[in-house]
């Protein structure tokens, strides 16, 4: 590990594992420079040239990943670097806001700007979205949560993005909660044998239960579920499945959300609307690199 004490400690605050972080910083840089050198920066600038390069917001937004962005730079620059930030994550930006500045050599910083850029970008336009859809239902009592459709090697930091936007996060990986959706249910038999073919497999693992018709749900209710997926519901058959679970399980809707849905949706007494495009179709928010001397 040679990540400075107190950025490991922030990423460890925030649910990141640094180890993990700095590994995916390296590897970016080590992409970007593909076993040579930043040849325009070493060209064009001098070697003992020292500068500050300020990391701005050019669109409103939500920011996220300033800590991963930091990893870059001190991936890059080494222990020869200052660090001084102006925002945290799940701030509310504005245009022409300054994040964070580094303050080091300057061919060094030139060199981190790309990769450091492409992941806070990334990450704070999914926190910008997840922010967008949390205001759309706020005050009916339901959450926005994730899904798996993430980048692949980067679901951590996606679903940290999604957690700075105000959303709330789904199960992290296959192994710590079960999901049993239309095809297990073909293997199964129907949906109450795959539920408690999995329960009885894993008795310690929380269970959710895809449905897509409301007679499936008493079924799995009575065997136990957690929670139940109601797929592709109109609202008017998600306020029936709320009446029809009576709080005897948490309800998430999931398929054909939309923003201009989102609060109806919201407003049935559903727990939860799953929306995979915090992660998979998320753009990026507009962040750039200007330098001083």
């Amino acid at each position: 590990m040679t990540l400075t004490p107190d950025l490991t400690a922030r990423l460890a605050a925030a649910g990141l594992d640094a180890a993990a972080v700095e590994a995916l910083a390296r590897a970016t840089v080590a992409e970007d420079l593909a076993g040579g050198v930043d040849v325009t920066s070493v060209a064009t600038v001098p070697a003992d040239a020292r500068g500050s390069a300020d990391f701005t917001a050019r669109v409103p937004g939500v920011v996220a990943g300033l800590p991963v962005a930091e990893a870059v730079v001190e991936v890059v620059c080494g222990t020869d670097v200052e660090i001084k930030r102006f925002v945290a994550d799940g701030d509310r930006v504005a245009r022409g806001q300054v994040l964070f500045t580094a303050v080091g050599a300057t061919r060094d910083l030139l060199t981190a700007e790309r990769s450091a850029l492409n992941l806070m970008c990334r990450l704070s336009g999914i926190a910008t979205l997840t922010r967008t859809w949390v205001d759309a239902v706020a005050g009916t009592g339901a959450a926005i949560r994730d899904t798996r459709k993430t980048t692949p090697g980067l679901r951590a930091l996606e679903k940290y993005a999604v957690r700075c936007g105000g959303g709330v996060n789904h199960r992290m990986s296959l192994s710590d909660a079960a999901m049993v959706k239309d095809n297990h249910v073909v293997a199964a038999g129907g949906v109450a044998e795959a539920f408690n073919a999995v329960r009885a497999a894993f008795p310690d693992v929380p269970v959710e239960v895809e449905v897509d018709r409301l007679d499936q749900i008493p079924p799995v209710l009575d065997a136990g579920a957690d929670l139940i997926l109601l797929d592709n519901m109109t609202p008017f058959q998600l306020r029936e499945a709320v009446a029809l679970v009576g709080g005897r399980a948490r309800l998430e809707s999931s398929g054909g959300l939309t923003l201009d849905t989102a609060r109806e949706v919201a407003s049935t007494g559903v727990d939860y609307l799953a929306v995979g495009a915090l992660t998979h179709s998320a753009p990026v928010l507009d962040i750039g690199v200007d330098l001083r001397d």
